[in-house]
């Protein structure tokens, strides 16, 4: 039997939540092009409900992201 490993990404998500740290949408779209590069296997891109500024910058990264 094959083994595989899943890479589970959260930086975008959990990386804002320390106190202090935030991410402009660009330097959320730079991250995620970057996670696609490395070929993560799941990104969570944040967290749309919290914000219109977070739900356009998830939005942006899913029209971007091509998987």
């Amino acid at each position: 039997m094959k083994e595989s490993l899943i890479i589970f990404d959260t930086t975008l998500r959990d990386g804002e939540q320390s106190p202090g740290a935030s991410m402009t949408r660009e330097e959320k779209l730079r991250i995620a092009r970057q996670l696609e590069k490395l070929k993560v296997d799941v990104i969570e891109a944040g967290f749309p409900a919290s914000s219109n500024g977070d739900f356009e910058a998830v939005q942006a990264i899913a029209n971007t992201i091509k998987d």
